[in-house]
């Protein structure tokens, strides 16, 4: 339903992206001034792991398996596309929060991408969940935890400054 709303108005997709980046920056800052940031990061990254489970791995309704099929191509797709900025803004938020969680953002961004590479992977070797693997995505995927991951430092060094700030 969402997807199909993004696609009839594909002009909102760019404010959709920009309106989560906002969203994860805000709550992730809050989230890194509160007493108990890591219960909360944790439970925001949780969070955030579940619209990749579910768009990446719970099966399709196909009428038939063996009509999945992968694609390896390396072409730079457009950014305005609704598909291309939705497998960005599904690894940001995750990428994002683990980056807080952990306080690793570069070790996130491989573990972002390594994870992205797993999901085409399984996709690959599993047609009966009839999802199509497909490079682009993954490249994607990478571009969405390479943006979560620089966010989430320059957070963590809002918030470092922020807390220096404060002590006399």
């Amino acid at each position: 339903m969402i997807s199909t709303f993004l696609v009839a108005h594909h002009d909102l997709v760019p404010v959709a992206f920009l309106l989560i980046a906002l969203v994860c920056l805000g709550v992730g800052y809050l989230a890194l001034r509160h007493p108990r940031s890591g219960r909360i990061l944790w439970a925001l990254l949780a969070l955030a792991a579940l619209p990749v489970i579910v768009l990446a791995l719970v099966p399709t309704s196909i009428s038939r398996p063996d009509d999945v099929v992968c694609t390896v191509q390396f072409s730079v797709p457009t950014l305005g596309g609704v598909e291309t900025l939705a497998n960005i803004a599904l690894f940001f938020p995750l990428t994002f929060f683990a980056a807080l969680a952990t306080r690793r953002p570069l070790l996130m961004f491989v573990a972002g991408s390594g994870l992205s590479a797993a999901i085409e992977a399984l996709q690959a070797v599993a047609p009966a969940i009839g999802r199509a693997c497909d490079t682009n995505d993954w490249m994607m995927n990478t571009i969405g935890a390479a943006v979560g991951a620089l966010l989430a430092w320059g957070t963590m060094t809002v918030a470092k400054g922020a807390r220096a700030a404060v002590r006399p």
